[in-house]
């Protein structure tokens, strides 16, 4: 995500190592490499320009203190600039109505049924809200299937009305049902195209005069770079709506354009979506974006989403077995299927400050723990839970079976003991602590 950013804005910043000082020339030709650097990522050459001059003006009238250099300076103005230019801070859901109604606007392949699915799901296990999705797309019954299966998947309720051939009239009858049913939350998946087109627009405008949402949410793919925002000007111009949603920012995209929509239609940019996974959905902080996008890192979020996933009670259950050294292999699976539902690997470790740089090059797979997952689940539950008995002509069947060679099994094996006696010493040292450190995916 922004990596090709990323690396140009730090070569501009490496111009200022070794200087003294700040000064107009080679300030001059820092922000000139910036500004080049933000055209590349598809910002509008306009707005790139706008930014520059203030970066410049702002590091110019600033004094260098003696325990900072230029170079560490101009970054901090950079990334001030950078979150001021994406909103300068979060902004919430409006979540007052009874129920509250939220339109889901986009177009077609912009993501808009998995953020529609993403969204219900934060609701329901950060909001305690019971949720209803209205499948609205009356042209695509792929779109409706789509739905209804993440709904079974989140365990929410979703409205559908096949025969219907009026998404005003569905999205009508879902508020009625969800008043009668007790959801306080109504979020309606509309039709997109491939393109903007009036029938679309009237049709999305009429659900919008009759169901009064409280939010309306323009979902963006972030790989579609000035065109998303052209398409954000031509939904605002006829919707007014309330904030929007980056979507494939996982994926190889410039994405300059897609942050400057909020400086653009001048509306917030409310939730970043990445990946598949319905716990893959993030509210948009524009400062931790700008971190991210300077390589600094976001361990605000990865702490976030640590604690999403990690109950209390099971941390306080793991940590008594890792205190007596009983921490088994059917520990170890849970902690991997709770690390997987944090989201996308190379992105959490990309969180890290200084790791994303290393990480660059590396070919991180969501699936870098199936082989592990493969080893552990070839194993006996008796074998799971007493992992000493584990001798080799068990290795032997544990590597036939998770289709592995037994010099894998062995590494894991002893990658396994190491990472048992380190959470050991650990916990010697500092107390209550947990975490798997010396277990890495491999690199594919």
């Amino acid at each position: 995500m922004f990596d090709n950013l990323s690396e140009r804005l730090d070569s501009a910043f490496k111009l200022l190592k070794g200087e003294g000082r700040i000064n107009e020339i080679n300030v001059a030709s820092t922000v000139k490499e910036i500004r080049r650097a933000l055209v590349d990522a598809d910002v509008n050459y306009k707005i790139a320009k706008e930014l520059t001059d203030r970066i410049k003006d702002k590091a110019i009238g600033e004094k260098v203190i003696t325990s900072v250099s230029p170079g560490q300076l101009m970054v901090k103005i950079v990334k001030d600039e950078l979150a001021e230019l994406m909103g300068g801070r979060e902004e919430e859901l409006n979540l007052q109505g009874k129920p509250t109604v939220i339109l889901i606007a986009g177009l077609q392949g912009s993501g808009k049924t998995t953020f529609s699915g993403k969204l219900a799901n934060f609701l329901k296990t950060k909001k305690g809200r019971n949720p209803l999705l209205v499948a609205a797309d009356i042209y695509r019954p792929a779109a409706m299937e789509q739905l209804r299966v993440l709904g079974e998947q989140i365990k929410v309720p979703v409205f559908l009305e096949l025969e219907n051939k009026s998404a005003v009239s569905i999205a009508q009858n879902a508020i009625a049902h969800a008043k009668a049913n007790g959801n306080n939350i109504v979020i309606i998946d509309t039709a997109g195209r491939l393109a903007i087109d009036e029938m679309m627009m009237n049709e999305v405008a009429a659900i919008k005069s009759a169901v009064n949402p409280q939010e309306i949410l323009f979902v963006v793919d972030s790989m579609t770079g000035q065109d998303a925002v052209n398409t954000a000007k031509a939904f605002n111009e006829r919707l007014d709506f309330t904030g929007v949603v980056l979507t494939k920012l996982d994926g190889d995209t410039r994405g300059g354009a897609a942050l400057t929509i909020r400086y653009t239609v001048d509306k917030p940019i409310k939730f970043v979506s990445m990946g598949e996974k319905m716990e893959a959905l993030d509210i948009f902080y524009p400062e931790r974006m700008a971190q991210r996008i300077l390589g600094m890192g976001d361990i605000t979020t990865l702490v976030e989403r640590a604690q999403a996933q990690f109950d209390e009670v099971q941390a306080k259950k793991l940590e008594k077995k890792i205190r007596a050294n009983k921490f088994d292999f059917e520990d170890f699976r849970e902690q991997l299927a709770q690390i997987k539902k944090m989201g996308n690997i190379k992105d959490l470790l990309a969180m890290i400050p200084g790791v994303s740089k290393a990480i660059k090059e590396i070919d991180i797979s969501d699936d870098a723990f199936k082989g592990i997952e493969a080893m552990i689940n070839s194993m006996t539950p008796f074998e799971r839970s007493n992992p000493d008995v584990i001798d080799g002509s068990r290795r032997k069947r544990i590597a036939k079976g998770s289709g592995k060679d037994i010099g894998e099994v062995n590494a894991f094996m002893k990658q396994f003991e190491q990472m048992k006696q380190m959470m050991g010493m650990m916990n010697k040292m500092k107390g209550p602590g947990m975490g798997m450190p010396g277990m890495m995916p491999s690199r594919k």
